[in-house]
């Protein structure tokens, strides 16, 4: 049994920098094999890319041994008499060498003065439970470190999110999650699962969602998202097969535009307990390549609950998984409380601890409503840009009346208006109808948006001394906290800025 061990995390050291390792048979290792010199290019690919991860092994089965009472020991094959079954080659030893390197353990009897087998053979499985443990919790340490350690919180909503691992020895899958801020108040949700096991899952896992985030940055459709990590993961894991859906919250539209590649349906409650699916077409998984993905729509107004999950949750040995999601949106019908308090609830409603197959992820989202001094904190207003002339100084009144009514500083009511003024006067000169002024204030920023029917995205340049034109986005971004510029899906673009507001 140790000889088994010893041999299978030979194949895949504990260390998680050793990189994506192939699978090397045993027998590969032990023997050259006439005909198969495919193992040993295998194997030189192993050492080239773990110089020294068979160290970190031996050193591992040191710590167990010296718990445990046993001796491990590295030495030369000449004189060599140990216990049946506990010595292999070392993978380093060169091919053909008569007097390879060896690495043996053994067993250490001093505290059984009479030598019963049946106590080398509880040492030797209590080394293996021992290692078995170490690689595991190495495992799960890689997974944790390449989620999210703290989610970031729009104005709008309100989120929680959970992992936990499967309870193979591998310890882990590739599920995984994550939230991005787009900016304008807008935030995007992406919950994923590459399929398979250990540290080259996770490794995958940790590629797609680094891809993910700056994809995001481009404010891209989800279907557009998508596209672009269909490709990336054909590339850099086309043996590997990985679910996703990805979802961009936009607080002006009060829904959820998503899309889906092979991933389960996102499930929303209502404030009067009504649960309703996602049901717009998914694609297939992403690295599939050649599929055309689509973008669907979910509302989710305020007081709704949206969760999002991996097929952890929900599937089950003999089970179809349709049955999984339908006793998942019973138990979500009567999770209460806080965002973190639905998912230890889902949790506990589908007895994850007895049936923790697989890994899961577990994602929610509360719209709350928002009464009394809270829901003055929050507010938006729009104007239609029509006309000639008179279309500029009509938008900046509306601003300044609208900020006044909110009652912000006059400096932060100041900044406003200039910043309106600038974003109109920018769509008038360059944009087509129609256009539209979009203002917006939540109880930490004040977003200024304005919408119109041209594609082109403005960029900030450098105008020169004797330039009429283009200092209108370098004004914005010297007084904003933050501007940007995205497509409609529907065709156009919009241009935002956002000014923080102090108290």
């Amino acid at each position: 049994m140790l000889e088994a061990y010893l041999l299978d995390i030979g194949q895949q050291p504990l260390d998680s920098d050793a990189g994506d390792l192939p699978a090397i048979p045993a027998d590969a290792i032990a023997h050259e094999v006439p005909g198969e010199d495919s193992a040993l290019d295998q194997i030189d690919e192993v050492l080239t890319r773990t110089d020294d991860a068979l160290d970190r092994e031996q050193e591992a089965v040191q710590d167990a041994a010296d718990e445990l009472g046993v001796t491990s020991e590295r030495h030369d094959s000449s004189g060599v008499r140990g216990v049946p079954g506990s010595v292999v080659p070392h993978p380093r030893a060169p091919a053909r060498d008569p007097n390879p390197e060896l690495f043996r353990t053994t067993l250490n009897n001093s505290h059984r003065p009479d030598g019963d087998a049946g106590g080398l053979e509880s040492s030797s499985d209590e080394i293996v439970a021992v290692l078995r443990e170490g690689h595991k919790t190495t495992a799960v340490s890689l997974q944790q470190s390449l989620l999210p350690q703290e989610l970031e919180q729009p104005d709008d909503l309100r989120i929680a999110a959970t992992y936990q691992p499967g309870d193979s020895d591998a310890g882990v899958g590739g599920d995984w999650y994550d939230v991005i801020t787009l900016g304008a108040s807008r935030t995007a949700f992406v919950i994923g699962d590459v399929m398979g096991r250990g540290v080259r899952a996770a490794a995958v896992m940790g590629q797609l969602r680094t891809a993910v985030r700056a994809y995001a940055r481009l404010d891209l459709p989800p279907h557009e998202v998508l596209q672009l990590l269909d490709g990336l993961a054909a590339e850099i894991a086309a043996s590997q097969i990985a679910t996703c859906v990805y979802a961009v919250h936009d607080p002006n539209e009060g829904k959820l535009l998503y899309a889906s590649a092979g991933h389960l349906p996102i499930l929303v409650r209502d404030e009067d307990g009504t649960i309703r699916r996602a049901e717009d077409p998914t694609g297939p998984p992403l690295g599939t390549g050649g599929w055309l993905h689509t973008s669907g729509s979910i509302a989710l107004p305020p007081g709704s609950t949206a969760v999002l999950y991996t097929d952890g949750l929900v599937e089950r040995r003999g089970k179809d998984i349709d049955e999984g999601v339908a006793v998942l949106e019973r138990a979500l019908v009567g999770a209460q409380g806080t965002p973190a308090d639905v998912c230890a609830t889902l949790l506990g409603a589908l007895d994850v601890d007895a049936y923790l197959d697989d890994d899961i992820a577990v994602m929610a989202l509360q719209h709350p409503t928002r009464t009394g001094v809270d829901a003055e904190l929050f507010g938006k207003a729009a104007l239609e840009l029509v006309g000639g002339t008179e279309t500029a100084p009509r938008a900046r009144a509306f601003t300044r009346d609208t900020l006044t009514s909110w009652r912000l500083p006059v400096e932060t009511c100041n900044l406003g208006m200039l910043a309106a003024s600038e974003l109109v006067s920018n769509a008038l000169q360059h944009g087509t109808p129609p256009m539209e002024l979009r203002l917006r204030r939540t109880d930490r920023r004040l977003i200024i948006e304005v919408a119109d029917g041209d594609d082109h995205l403005p960029h900030r340049r450098q105008a020169g001394p004797a330039d009429e034109a283009g200092r209108g986005i370098s004004v914005i971004a010297a007084i904003a906290s933050s501007w940007g510029s995205r497509r409609s899906p529907g065709g156009g673009k919009a241009v935002w800025c956002e000014l923080p507001l102090g108290f």
